[in-house]
């Protein structure tokens, strides 16, 4: 199984997060929207597994599938995004600045929403026979979860929110580390064993998720849940978005980043200057990038990247397929 060494991890982390703002704004939509369905698909099948068995460990065994099959097919959740995009605008990525990275969170939230809200309605119609008749088992262990998840935070007062919003924090600490974990081999048994197990976690421990939690609510509504459309907006949706972001980024973003980055370019171009076979550019005679003597000490080479497309960011080969 193929490893990729931190430092070569960084510098793919922060190229697909410089991609992720190249995209139109009708393809982030899209990428989104698939994501969206595809999760709580999966979310749908781990609690139908959890109440017809009576085993919630084995429905968050199952959780991952539909965070796994989206990510192999290269789309994107606003919990991904909330970790990749900071960090290329951090490491000063060409085309990534505040207002790109923004539009993307927000498109991306929309696209999340319609995909998510439209598995909603489709299996509400599923428990129900179309509205025909009561909610089946399943329907019905799904407005429980709705009701627990916003009455059950606001019969606590502020200890609820603060409880909302830690879980959050906790939920996207696992699941950014899924997506991370996704660039750590070029293996797709590896990247499935990266991904699978942080997610595990997180559906198993109960954490709040704000794409799942699009789903899971809305389909509460729908099947007769005793809350309403603001119980879930002020306690969970909104909570659970700014707890997400706090968690991927300050729990697994930024850490990756100031831990394993590379030096500062001034830095890399000095080493450069003293390689006989390379130029003060850190370019090679065919212009393409070389290896160089790590400055660090990190036990391998260092790779000075190609210049950027003038066209802006992109994927390369080893980034498609990865977790984004």
């Amino acid at each position: 199984m193929s490893y990729v060494q931190p430092a070569d991890l960084v510098d793919r982390l922060t190229a697909a997060g410089a991609a992720k703002v190249s995209y139109s704004a009708p393809v982030t939509l899209l990428r989104a929207t698939m994501a969206g369905a595809i999760l709580t698909l999966g979310a749908a099948f781990a609690v139908t597994v959890s109440t017809q068995t009576g085993q919630p460990l084995l429905g968050a065994m199952l959780f991952p599938v539909g965070f796994i099959m989206l990510y192999l097919m290269g789309f994107d959740l606003l919990t991904g995004v909330f970790t990749l995009v900071p960090i290329a605008w951090i490491a000063r990525r060409p085309g990534v600045s505040l207002r790109p990275m923004l539009r993307t969170w927000g498109l991306v939230f929309v696209g999340n929403f319609l995909g998510a809200f439209t598995v909603a309605v489709l299996m509400a119609i599923y428990f129900t026979y179309g509205f025909s008749t009561a909610p089946s088992a399943v329907g019905e262990a799904i407005s429980e979860i709705g009701h627990g998840r916003t009455v059950g935070y606001a019969d606590h007062g502020a200890a609820g929110m603060l409880t909302l919003f830690v879980r959050a924090v906790l939920c996207n600490w696992m699941v950014s580390t899924g997506v991370i974990g996704a660039f750590m081999t070029d293996n797709v048994i590896g990247k499935i064993a990266c991904m699978w197990m942080p997610v595990m976690l997180f559906f198993y421990m109960g954490f709040e998720h704000s794409i799942v939690n699009m789903f899971l609510f809305p389909s509460g509504l729908l099947l007769g849940a005793e809350f309403t459309i603001m119980d879930y907006l002020i306690w969970n949706e909104i909570p659970t978005v700014l707890g997400n972001l706090v968690g991927g980024l300050a729990f697994v973003g930024l850490p990756l980043y100031y831990a394993h980055r590379r030096k500062q370019a001034a830095t890399v171009a000095t080493a450069l200057e003293g390689d006989a076979g390379t130029d003060s550019t850190g370019t090679d005679s065919t212009g393409t990038g070389s290896a160089v003597a790590d400055p660090e000490g990190t036990g391998s080479d260092v790779t000075a990247p190609a210049a950027p497309s003038a066209e802006g960011p992109t994927e390369t080969p080893e980034l498609v397929g990865a977790g984004r």
